[in-house]
């Protein structure tokens, strides 16, 4: 459960989990390219808006993505402060090595 976590690692895991989805992870993709309204990533993406509007919502609960309202239009873009996060996460994570070898684990189970 994320609640036995740190703030930060709950934070990190649920980036992961927003990029694991192949619909969301398409609309970072495009979202990488320029800001857009969410008929434009309809119409790119060819899905229904009320299955595109929860995986933005995801996006959005994740901080992957901001919202602005124009009008009656919603941009979105991407949150470049979130990828640094998982960026530094995954740098740390190389710096550190392979860890210490495993105990050696008796027959018995002891």
């Amino acid at each position: 459960m994320l609640t036995s976590f740190p703030t930060h690692a709950a934070t990190v895991i649920a980036k992961f989990k927003a990029l694991a989805d192949p619909f969301r992870f398409e609309v970072v993709e495009l979202l990488q390219q320029q800001e857009m309204c969410v008929c434009d990533l309809c119409d790119r993406m060819g899905i229904a808006q009320s299955k595109l509007s929860f995986h933005l919502k995801t996006l959005r609960a994740a901080g992957l993505i901001t919202a602005r309202q124009e009008g009656r239009w919603v941009y979105y873009s991407l949150n470049p402060a979130a990828f640094t996060e998982l960026e530094d996460y995954l740098v740390a994570l190389r710096q550190q090595g392979p860890g210490r070898s495993a105990r050696v684990c008796s027959p018995t189970g002891d």
